[in-house]
């Protein structure tokens, strides 16, 4: 298969980050897959007026020069490596001595990297004596831009009552030491309308997706799953392997964009484990994660449907090499998620085993894409190819070059091991700043990609198939499998005979 990043050869595995254990199958991503405080439901809470280290990626994603570039001048001149132990023009110089003050903090290429708590803590608060800035004016203006990042970033940190009452008391207290400014009054009015306005829009499309079911799934008639012939199909809706991909690509970038930073939070803040994922507190944190993975069950499901359900071996062959040409039109778009649905439908045990079928296709295209999706090595070749997918977004003249769709089962697998893997706090007690770049860094680039504009014309009719189509259920996927091709061996024969068995007695 050709394409701009592609490669058909074993490559070097780039490391990811600060680097995932390696893993021979994808993870997927549980039902609920994440933990909650069953309190304030923020992802960090403050003990003592500290900020637990859950929280850290959320400042550090406000801070960041590179996934905040309009913070920089904040950045640059609180935390940049001239603090450390040089004095700033307009500055007053603070001390660092063995009491642990900002003489603790250390800093590798203009980033801050490791530090304690209080050394932070005591860098960043201003005093009589300290400030960021020579003008209290200017600083007041600072933490306002700060706050605005913030609720504009992460705008449901702010749905709890106490997380808002503290944000009105903060403004309040900034409006009194700066009185006379007006523009700092605007601002502050200005980024209350927008949050509230945020926070409204997400509670009414939450709501409105509640409302929504998925797919109905479509059981059949006891024993005779087959369809009438004249029954539609994809093919009957859509015969172009390229405008099936784009209209995949619309329902990702669509689906993609209800996720925000503060979802994808919950996966550093209270997971524990890969095979314990109950949620302890408020649904709607993850409803959005949950919705996502939804669909890439559904399409799963829905390719090995409407394979299964195909009477002639013939018109199942065509639909199989359908299938494998969307998917390659998935992989030249950016789309991974896509592709690795329908990868994964066709490798669904009822739509493998059809083994006359499959006899029949003309698999090399296929092996390329299992090639690029082969789980040895910790993914190393998808990764390969979607390191050459973002590049190629970064450079992009074309909002066709800028879609990059990771599959999103692995993307929160990284995010995960990042979090469990590497402590929050060094050896020595600092706060390990590494490991929150990093995690930053990942979730930025992510939001980047869910940002980009699909660029492909809707066509209703082809996702009105794709959303609402009935799809079988496991059981009647393997009636339909066995109905077009019989067991073939003791272990199928053994099967057929007890679902069989079942479907009769529950009749």
């Amino acid at each position: 298969m050709c394409s701009s990043w592609g490669t058909t050869e074993e490559p070097a595995c780039p490391c990811p980050g600060m680097g995932v254990p390696s893993a021979s199958t994808a993870v997927p991503l549980p039902r609920t897959p994440v933990h909650m405080h069953a309190g304030c439901g923020l992802p960090g809470r403050r003990v003592c007026g500290a900020v637990e280290a859950p929280l850290m990626p959320h400042v550090l994603a406000l801070f960041s020069q590179e996934t905040m570039p309009q913070t920089s001048v904040v950045f640059s001149s609180i935390l940049g490596p001239s603090c450390s132990g040089q004095v700033q023009p307009g500055m007053g110089e603070r001390g660092g001595g063995a009491g642990g003050g900002s003489g603790d903090l250390i800093f590798q290429d203009g980033r801050l990297i490791s530090g304690s708590l209080e050394a932070l803590m005591e860098h960043l608060v201003p005093t009589v004596d300290y400030y960021p800035d020579a003008k209290l004016k200017s600083f007041s203006a600072k933490i306002v831009q700060l706050l605005k990042e913030w609720t504009e970033a992460f705008p449901y940190d702010f749905q709890d009552e106490k997380a808002m009452a503290e944000l009105k008391a903060i403004t309040h207290r900034v409006t009194q030491c700066d009185e006379e400014n007006g523009t700092v009054k605007k601002a502050i009015a200005q980024m209350t309308q927008s949050l509230l306005l945020s926070l409204a829009a997400r509670s009414q499309l939450q709501e409105l997706r509640e409302k929504l079911r998925p797919p109905a799934v479509d059981k059949g008639p006891i024993l005779k799953t087959k369809p009438p012939a004249a029954q539609k199909d994809i093919l009957g809706v859509c015969c172009d392997p390229l405008v099936l991909a784009q209209q995949l690509t619309h329902i990702e970038l669509d689906r993609v964009s209800s996720i925000y930073p503060e979802d994808l939070m919950q996966i550093v803040s209270h997971m524990d484990s890969l095979d314990n994922h109950r949620c302890r507190g408020d649904l709607t944190k993850t409803y959005s994660l949950e919705a996502y993975d939804n669909w890439f069950n559904c399409l799963s499901m829905l390719v090995a449907t409407e394979v299964c359900r195909v009477v002639k071996k013939k018109h199942r062959t065509r639909m199989l090499e359908f299938f494998i040409d969307v998917a390659r039109e998935c992989f030249n778009i950016g789309n991974f998620n896509s592709m690795m649905a329908i990868i994964s439908g066709m490798n669904l045990s009822p739509v493998a085993r059809l083994k006359k079928t499959w006899s029949k296709v003309k698999t090399a295209k296929f092996d390329v894409l299992e090639h690029h999706m082969d789980p040895s090595s910790n993914f190393c070749n998808y990764r390969t190819a979607l390191q050459g997918a973002t590049q190629r977004s970064q450079m992009a003249n074309s909002s066709r070059e800028k879609i990059v769709i990771p599959v999103f089962n692995l993307f929160v697998k990284d995010i995960y091991f990042l979090h469990k893997i590497h402590t929050n706090h060094l050896p020595n007690g600092h706060i390990n700043f590494k490991k929150f770049w990093e995690i930053s860094r990942q979730i930025h680039e992510f939001m980047t990609w869910t940002q980009v504009e699909c660029p492909f014309e809707k066509d209703k009719k082809i996702q009105s198939y794709l959303l609402t189509a009935p799809i079988y259920s496991e059981e009647a996927l393997f009636v339909a499998s066995f109905e077009s091709e019989g067991p073939e061996n003791h272990m199928e024969r053994d099967s057929w005979k007890t679902l069989r068995t079942t479907l009769l007695n529950r009749a």
